[in-house]
């Protein structure tokens, strides 16, 4: 069939070659998933090549967050704007270990964004920002949560031997260990005083995070069957006075000392004595204090509130802090690998606060923590100097009834009723 004209038979094979490559840039552009060839016998998707690296992991132990960006490839031009802008709305050195993070970046090391958890309500980002042509910008953002109401129960066992081990095969987090610890830290040890046949129910809040794994709130009561003793702890405010734990009577389970300067899982591996062989200088000597094994960068917490005497350090007790309580009472943590920031003389910590981390400077021949109790100036054995210190003060009389109301309905959440008779905690003060 004639085309017409050489002028037209141009004409329409330039229009073809056009709409050839029409349809081959259409081929390109089109998302593998979405084009009308997706899927269809014998035709390929286009591999797109990946031009970013994504990381989620957790801060390890003594990292900076300079230390942690270089290890991801970072340029250290780089690292140190990414310091910088951090500067401004967060200070680097309260990165925890093992807090979880998120970094993306391009395949030659420039950053797309960083994300790095504070705690459980909020986190810190790190990104470029469209509305100036894509400098860095750090902003401090809250995580969007839900609250719920739950309990959970275990056991110390041969399976789950620690508190921590118990916990997880009962569905939860380390964390909620770690304050269930902390609400019987006047009574119990758990770094030496957990038993086989131990058992425990605690009632709290977890909290549900927009893409993030759960955290923990408040524990609201919980009973701990211990060696014996039933224990139990319901979280109570008195009218214009601090929150608390008290017992089924109203009877204050805190204790002017906790019982251990950490918060637990380590072991005590030397105790007080007035003749021990020194393991490093093999000569016997009087040991005035406690020895705990734990894992380099464990928190070191004071047993009670006070004030800083000296945060030094000395070629036999390494980093030590010490600090003076009421009633003529000083407490003394060694070797530490640092300080928490902020820990020097003359500063008042409360019971529980953070002081430093555990180390092994000094005269050490690993990570431990040395804790030592002076009493008027004397050593005393810490671990029974403990069963001499009375509780704290109980509920208010005026605060009793309503106090009961909330102990009613905390154990009831546990499964439990209350009882007249005195817990055996309240009998004991080990």
């Amino acid at each position: 069939m004639s085309t017409g004209t050489p002028e037209r038979r141009s004409f329409v094979l330039s229009c073809v070659a056009a709409l050839v490559a029409v349809l081959s840039i259409a081929a390109c552009d089109a998302s593998p998933d979405t084009g009308p060839s997706a899927g269809a016998p014998g035709v390929s998707d286009i591999a797109l090549a990946v031009d970013t690296i994504t990381v989620r992991d957790r801060v390890p132990r003594n990292a900076t967050l300079d230390s942690m960006l270089r290890d991801h490839g970072l340029a250290a031009d780089a690292v140190q704007q990414i310091v910088s802008v951090a500067r401004t709305v967060f200070d680097p050195r309260r990165l925890r270990s093992l807090q979880p993070y998120a970094l993306v970046r391009t395949l030659d090391g420039v950053l797309r964004y960083f994300e790095y958890e504070i705690d459980a309500d909020s986190f810190l980002r790190i990104g470029r920002d469209a509305r100036t042509r894509g400098a860095l910008r750090a902003e401090v953002l809250p995580i969007p949560k839900t609250l719920q109401h739950a309990t959970a129960s275990g056991a110390i066992d041969a399976d789950t031997p620690s508190l921590f081990e118990s916990i997880e095969a009962a569905g939860e987090k380390p964390e909620l260990a770690i304050e269930l610890a902390r609400v019987f830290s006047g009574e119990i040890d758990f770094n030496s005083e957990l038993q086989p046949g131990d058992r425990y129910t605690v009632a709290f809040e977890r909290f549900i995070r927009d893409g993030r794994p759960p955290s923990y709130g408040l524990v609201t009561a919980a009973e701990f069957q211990n060696d014996g003793r039933i224990l139990r702890a319901i979280r109570f405010t008195p009218p214009g006075g601090e929150p608390g734990y008290f017992d089924e009577q109203g009877r204050s389970l805190r204790r002017f000392f906790l019982k251990s300067p950490l918060k637990f899982e380590p072991r005590i591996t030397s105790r007080f004595s007035t003749r021990r062989m020194h393991p490093v200088l093999q000569v016997a000597r009087a040991h005035n204090g406690v020895d705990y094994a734990a894992p380099a960068g464990a928190e070191v917490i004071s047993i009670a509130a006070g004030t800083v005497v000296s945060a030094t350090f000395d070629s036999t007790n390494g980093r030590m802090a010490r600090v003076r309580h009421p009633q003529g009472y000083e407490s003394a943590y060694l070797h530490l690998s640092a300080f928490a920031p902020g820990v020097r003389a003359g500063v008042r910590v409360a019971q529980g606060q953070t002081v430093g981390r555990v180390g092994s400077t000094g005269l050490a021949t690993g990570p431990h923590l040395h804790y030592a109790l002076r009493k008027n100036g004397r050593f005393v054995n810490p671990l029974t100097e403990h069963k001499n210190m009375p509780p704290g003060e109980p509920v208010p009389g005026a605060a009793l009834a309503a106090f009961q109301t909330v102990r009613d309905d905390a154990l009831a959440q546990l499964g439990l009723t209350a009882t007249n008779a005195p817990s055996v905690a309240a009998a004991s003060n080990r």
